[in-house]
């Protein structure tokens, strides 16, 4: 059974509004999907061994809730399912009406001109001291360390078996926290763990990753390497930890940018690592650096399985959890899937950043079929020949949009997520010879179609108006559109028309 829920009136209001909601943990965000009619409690007996995947898979693809499995077959755990697998929830989940919000309020932070003479402009300061509060505080008492396991068993956590050709059972929600040993700096990201036995799991951080640049630092300074597992944090929490920051930025120090408030960690029982207070589990204990065993099969967000292959092992020490903790779980495969929201969120968050490098950049969307980093379709302000191409090669030199497979650019005026205009501008507006740019570079590990792992071909198609310097002298047809005073003579008179 789970707690008690939290009160209504316990959770925290946002500064970006009196409408808007931060949650300090889990249980506070499932207490209010349940009170909006966004989640479903299931109490009949589920396997977590493909059938909870069966029916989330049906749920996911319906637009359904979220859901609690309240009795799961072999755990006395409930499993949270799908909680942020929509755009409603996911802007719930991170305190807003709109994810555009939160790209406002970056937008409005990285406008430089509203700092200037900042004695002179008070709408600034207060701004400035939103930030103040945004840094973790810690803790020496925390719910996550409420019973301590010191002879764990991942055996008692109701750890998902997704998919039929799966290697075996998946932590699918982790908050993977490991620590740079130069720097000290702290680092959380979101791997996937195949649980071997009872006490270890793969570790599955790809060659870009900060955790396997760590765990590389690691073996060059021959330290043993701590690691803490976080699972069932608060939701800005859990997103921080799939977003694509630099490995400088703080990844609970973003949480607490997007909750409005700091997040509470705690340090370990066996280690010196800081992990957030309020979670459900703790995973504690250690990966092996001369240890690699081979990990997966694993049915993943692209939709298709991907191969086995040799990962670092991580070695379970200790396990801390609440009284009564509620295993979080999600579930990827043939889009859309829950993670695709989560994904959507990064698109629309980090858009300001994208427009900072590249102010010509009118709007971008990343279509779920393209499982987000396979295609990208950016709208330009085309101001020069072979500007489409310029933006192309920048994209392809930004941190992870370094993976993008297809990036389409059309201009302005035309919106990136409307698909059907898009594929008309691309149907219609490219000469193969001149507007396809085939270039070379890094792929996604996940990335099936290249003759080579890691390594393979990207294609960039430019949609935009053609200009004679661009290689262009025939005229260029001017867009089919009705004049906006026959439009409105029409709409004045529809219903007079008898045809509705």
């Amino acid at each position: 059974m789970c707690e008690e829920a939290v009160p209504f009136s316990h959770i925290s209001r946002g500064m970006k509004g009196e409408h808007e909601l931060t949650f300090k943990n889990l249980r506070e965000f499932i207490e209010i999907l349940e009170r909006q009619g966004e989640l479903r409690r299931v109490q009949t007996a589920v396997n977590p061994e493909l059938e909870i995947t069966e029916i989330t898979d049906r749920i996911c693809k319906a637009g359904g809730p979220a859901l609690l499995f309240e009795n799961v077959q072999g755990s006395d755990y409930p499993v949270l399912i799908n909680s942020m697998g929509s755009y409603q929830r996911m802007a719930t989940a991170l305190g807003v009406n709109d994810l555009d919000e939160i790209a406002k309020e970056i937008e409005e932070l990285l406008d430089v001109s509203s700092y200037a003479g900042l004695l002179n402009k008070i709408k600034a300061v207060p701004r400035l001291l939103d930030l103040a509060g945004v840094f973790p505080k810690r803790v020496r008492h925390a719910p996550c360390q409420e019973i301590v396991e010191t002879e764990p068993n991942l055996d008692t956590l109701p750890i998902l078996k997704c998919w039929p050709q799966d290697g075996g059972r998946f932590i699918t929600l982790p908050i993977v926290i490991t620590k740079d040993p130069v720097t000290n700096q702290q680092n959380m990201g979101m791997y996937r763990m195949h649980v071997y036995d009872s006490k270890t799991t793969g570790m599955h951080w790809h060659i870009h990753k900060d955790g396997r640049e760590n765990y590389l630092k690691y073996k060059e300074v021959e330290k043993p390497m701590p690691v803490a597992v976080a699972l069932g944090a608060d939701p800005a929490t859990i997103y921080a930890a799939t977003a694509p920051l630099p490995k400088e930025i703080d990844e609970l120090l973003f949480a607490g940018f997007l909750r409005k408030q700091g997040v509470e960690t705690v340090q370990c029982i066996t280690s010196d690592l800081e992990v957030p207070a309020q979670a459900e589990f703790i995973l504690e204990g250690y990966v092996d650096l001369d240890e690699k065993r081979l990990e997966g099969p694993f049915g993943d967000h692209t939709g298709y399985y991907s191969l086995q292959d040799h990962y670092p092992v991580f070695h379970l020490t200790c396990i801390t959890r609440r009284r009564d903790p509620i295993y979080p779980a999600t579930v990827v495969g043939k889009p859309p899937m829950e993670d695709c929201y989560m994904a959507k969120a990064t698109e629309r968050i980090f858009l300001p950043i994208l427009k900072l490098q590249m102010p010509e950049i009118v709007d971008i969307n990343l279509p779920l079929e393209g499982v987000f980093h396979n295609c990208a379709i950016i709208s330009i302000n085309k101001r020069f020949p072979g500007h489409a191409k310029k933006v192309m090669h920048a994209v392809w030199g930004m941190g992870q949009m370094m993976f993008t497979k297809m990036i389409i650019v059309v201009d302005g005026d035309i919106s990136p997520s409307d698909l059907s205009t898009v594929m008309w501008k691309v149907f219609n507006n490219i000469d193969a010879a001149r507007d396809l740019t085939i270039v070379d570079g890094p792929l996604d590990a996940l990335d099936h179609a290249s003759p080579h792992r890691h390594y393979g071909h990207k294609l960039g198609i430019d949609a935009t108006k053609k200009w004679p310097e661009e290689g262009h002298p025939r005229i260029w047809p001017q867009d089919i559109i009705m004049s906006e005073e026959v439009k409105e003579l029409v709409s004045q008179k529809w219903a007079s028309y008898g045809l509705d």
